[in-house]
């Protein structure tokens, strides 16, 4: 076992061995845009995917909506997909509870809970990057083999941004 005090993606490490998935983890620089952060790691803005938690009815009714970081999640499709009327983003500390994790560094990888994952279907077939649970790191997956690994469903759940920086 890794001794989280010295590395803090220690729980998305082994959780990514648990379920035999190849991840790299990386330290990731702090960027001020979406467009940065990709050109630091070398790839599109649509292989950053955001891990966003998102929370339906009650205390225990969380998932984990995988968006593709050019695009922005479609609530009417997601609600529609799940089959509820109201799903929205919990408050962080909601969110730390429900994952263990910080806004900006979420993944299912290593979750404290092992809610549903709802994977956009643009991520399918590319290599994306994503939260590895800690501030600046990130870590790089086959989406294929998460999805796999995490019995995801997989469905259109995003939409367009509308105004991507330039």
């Amino acid at each position: 076992m890794t001794d989280a005090t010295s590395d803090p993606t220690s729980r998305v490490r082994e959780a990514a061995a648990a379920r035999g998935l190849e991840i790299e983890v990386r330290e990731s620089p702090r960027a001020s845009s979406l467009e940065e952060a990709a050109a630091l790691r070398g790839i599109t803005p649509a292989d950053i995917v955001k891990t966003l938690v998102v929370k339906g009815r009650g205390d225990d009714g969380y998932l984990f909506a995988l968006i593709p970081g050019d695009r922005s999640i479609s609530w009417p499709k997601l609600r529609a997909l799940v089959g509820v009327n109201k799903l929205r983003l919990p408050e962080p500390e909601l969110a730390l509870q429900a994952t263990g994790y910080e806004r900006g560094t979420i993944t299912p990888l290593g979750s404290t809970n092992h809610w549903p994952v709802y994977a956009d279907e643009r991520i399918a077939g590319r290599r994306v990057s994503m939260g590895a649970g800690a501030h600046g790191f990130s870590l790089s997956v086959d989406a294929d083999a998460l999805i796999a690994a995490y019995a995801a469903t997989v469905a259109d759940i995003s939409e367009p941004v509308e105004t991507i920086r330039r």
